[in-house]
C-alpha cells in the first residue's frame, strides 16, 4: 500500500495554477485594481502554485523594477477577494482557491548568481591553478589499465 505523501503530484494543480496565472495577469493588464499603491505599477505574475486539494494558491508576483515589493504584496492581499471574483469569471472551477501573495525572488537570486559568476570570470584563474596545486598529476604511458 502506498502512502499519499510518496505519490507524484497530480497534473491538475499545475494546470489550474497556469489558468489562474493567466486570469490574474489579465486583471492586472487591464488595470482593474483601484488601489492607489498599485496604480502605475505593472505587476508580473510569474507563478501560481495550487495545493493538491485546489483550495489554496500561492501567487508569486514581481512589481516592475522590483521596488515597493512589500507595499504591493499588502495591496494585493487587500484585493484578494476581488481577484478571486475576477478569476472565477475566467476559470471554471467548483471552488476558486484562496490567494496568498508572495514576492517572487527568483529573479533577484538569478541576478545574484550571475553577478557572482561574472566576478569569478573577471578575477581570472584561481591562485591554486596558477601555482599548479589544483592540477591533476600527468598520466604516464605505462599507467595501469582498467
Amino acid at each position: 500500500m502506498t502512502h499519499r505523501a510518496h505519490r507524484t503530484p497530480s497534473q491538475r494543480p499545475l494546470r489550474v495554477g497556469e489558468e489562474l496565472r493567466h486570469a490574474l495577469a489579465a486583471v492586472f493588464e487591464r488595470g482593474e485594481l483601484r488601489d492607489p499603491v498599485l496604480s502605475g505599477v505593472p505587476v508580473t505574475v510569474s507563478e501560481v502554485r495550487v495545493s493538491p486539494d485546489l483550495r489554496h494558491a500561492t501567487v508569486y508576483v514581481l512589481p516592475l523594477g522590483g521596488s515597493h515589493g512589500a507595499e504591493v504584496i499588502a495591496a494585493l492581499s487587500r484585493a484578494a477577494g476581488f481577484l478571486r471574483t475576477r478569476a472565477a469569471e475566467r476559470v471554471r472551477l467548483k471552488y476558486i482557491p484562496e490567494f496568498a501573495f508572495r514576492l517572487d525572488e527568483t529573479f533577484a537570486q538569478a541576478s545574484h548568481i550571475s553577478d557572482l559568476l561574472a566576478n569569478a570570470r573577471a578575477e581570472g584563474p584561481s591562485r591554486d591553478a596558477a601555482d599548479g596545486d589544483g592540477r591533476d598529476a600527468p598520466v604516464s604511458k605505462g599507467a595501469a589499465r582498467a
